[in-house]
């Protein structure tokens, strides 16, 4: 029994590890640093947060894509194109970033404190 109860402690620490673990391909910059690429008409950048937070407070030129629609709605994007994915605070962004990463996205930044850290 005590065996089982090792085993079940390390699968779930190996799975918390790898859910907060940075993915391959997905570059994290600051508010600050993505500010810089705001006129590049060659850069994506996608707004991943609820409708309502989207219109409460957003940056141009982000498209808002909520997060549960984003896989079915990539289709109108670039994947050879950098993709900015900025949220509230970064977690669902990141959590996009894989999303996109899966679909073949290949230059993906993910927004590091999200809007909440925008000045």
């Amino acid at each position: 029994m005590e065996m089982i109860q090792w085993v079940i402690i390390a699968i779930a620490i190996i799975f918390i590890i790898r859910k907060f673990m940075p993915v391959k391909g997905i570059i994290q910059m600051t508010p600050q640093e993505v500010k810089k690429k705001l006129k590049d008409k060659q850069v994506q950048f996608i707004d991943v947060r609820t409708p309502q937070e989207y219109n409460s407070k957003y940056q141009k030129p982000f498209e808002n894509i909520p997060l549960p629609v984003l896989a079915k709605r990539t289709s109108h994007l670039d994947k050879q194109k950098e993709v900015v994915i900025i949220c509230q605070s970064g977690m669902r962004s990141m959590r996009a970033a894989k999303i996109l990463k899966k679909q073949g996205f290949e230059k993906i930044i993910n927004v590091k404190g999200g809007m909440g850290a925008w000045v």
